[in-house]
């Protein structure tokens, strides 16, 4: 049995489907160990669900799943709260054995039961709309199918993964740099010819950023790390070799622009691809704290926009973390006083946040859900 990177569920959310998605295929069980953290976290939920008042008011009888959903999608579909979907599936913890995917087609069902919700998979049956019939949990393994759903649209930030990143000191500015074109020409797109200089290593893609620029917290004023531009990648046509009068520059080729490269512009081994498929959570502890910059070159971002947050690694943000962003309280005139004076409002929750990528000190976000403009130095905490 061929066995690929499967495009449905890490090994945190597996541990709490094993049993409720039972007809899902699954990996071998060498691939994706369940820690003993992640199994008590399975015996908890296996034994609560969720509270009835934490379903959504409009949270269907059942749902079948179509192409295009992801389970964050299905998780708003049944909760107020969608990452809090975990806690919803039903299971038997006494068959955790590794990740089962959810396909096209698959019908889910709501159970209620003792103030408290669950979803199992169930099957169509015909007939009359809605009959469904539940199933029993078990395990069993087999190919795994590209078709299976993912945790979040992966498709917003799999070009960031290796596009967005941040450096702790410039260190671009002892890379490999682009420092002629064919002609004469000062930019370069597609398929043109590119000439640099610097200390190459064995590799044979490279992406292409522009000097890093400083990430400044708005808080602290601190710089945090440097943001180096995406601007595309290149492919080794001919080694350079030689030095001094005899140095031979070597030759690429621009393979994808996201601008045009330029003169001066810095060159970074591709690295190895990895997929990774993310599982929306709440931080631990209390998290604060604010917006550094939206990324590229707009002033405010919107849904589906990427933006930099002043913590990171070193600050316990992992991939997955869900944030709370919030607007800050307007400064008003209280006129109904005899002596009017100003008074702040409280502020407001309008957004939320997920964490896919995090450096030492920054983390990269995507906005999921937004009621208003996002701006620099505006202020995200646990959800």
């Amino acid at each position: 049995m061929t066995q690929r990177q499967p495009l449905g569920l890490t090994t945190t959310f597996a541990a709490l489907l094993v049993g409720a998605l039972c007809s899902g295929p699954l990996l071998a069980a060498g691939n994706y160990p369940i820690t003993p953290q992640q199994r008590q976290t399975a015996q908890q939920v296996a034994q609560t669900g969720v509270p009835l008042s934490e379903l959504s008011p409009n949270a269907p009888d059942t749902y079948t799943v179509k192409r295009g959903d992801t389970l964050w999608d299905i998780s708003g579909v049944f909760l107020r709260t969608q990452w809090r979907w975990p806690e919803l599936w039903g299971m038997n913890t006494d068959q955790i054995r590794n990740p089962h995917l959810i396909y096209p087609g698959q019908v889910l069902v709501l159970v209620k039961s003792d103030g408290r919700a669950r979803l199992q998979l169930g099957r169509d049956v015909g007939g009359k709309a809605g009959d469904t019939v539940k199933l029993s949990p078990r395990v069993r393994a087999s190919g795994l199918d590209e078709g299976a759903i993912a945790s979040i649209p992966q498709h917003l930030i799999e070009p960031f993964l290796n596009e967005a990143i941040v450096l702790n000191t410039n260190e671009l500015d002892s890379a490999p740099r682009v420092f002629a074109a064919q002609e004469n020409r000062v930019w370069m797109t597609k398929g043109d010819l590119a000439y640099a200089r610097g200390n190459f290593g064995p590799e044979t893609e490279y992406r292409v950023f522009r000097q890093a620029k400083p990430l400044i917290d708005p808080e602290t004023k601190q710089i945090l790390g440097y943001e180096a531009p995406y601007v595309g990648t290149a492919a080794l046509v001919r080694p350079g070799s030689g030095s001094g009068k005899d140095e031979v520059p070597t030759t690429l080729t621009i393979t994808l622009n996201r601008q045009e490269v330029g003169l001066g512009d810095r060159l970074s081994p591709v690295p190895p691809r990895t997929f990774n498929n993310y599982v929306p959570h709440a931080p631990s502890g209390p998290v604060e704290g604010r917006i550094v910059s939206v990324y590229g070159d707009a002033i405010t971002a919107g849904q589906n926009q990427i933006v930099a947050l002043n913590r990171g690694a070193q600050d316990g943000m992992e991939r997955g973390h869900v944030l709370a962003l919030w607007r800050a309280g307007r400064l008003v005139r209280d006129t109904t006083v005899a002596k009017p004076d100003q008074v702040r409002l409280p502020d407001e929750r309008h957004g939320t946040l997920f964490v896919f990528q995090v450096f030492d000190r920054v983390s990269y976000a995507l906005i999921l859900t937004v009621q208003e403009p996002v701006t620099a130095g505006d202020r995200f905490t646990q959800p």
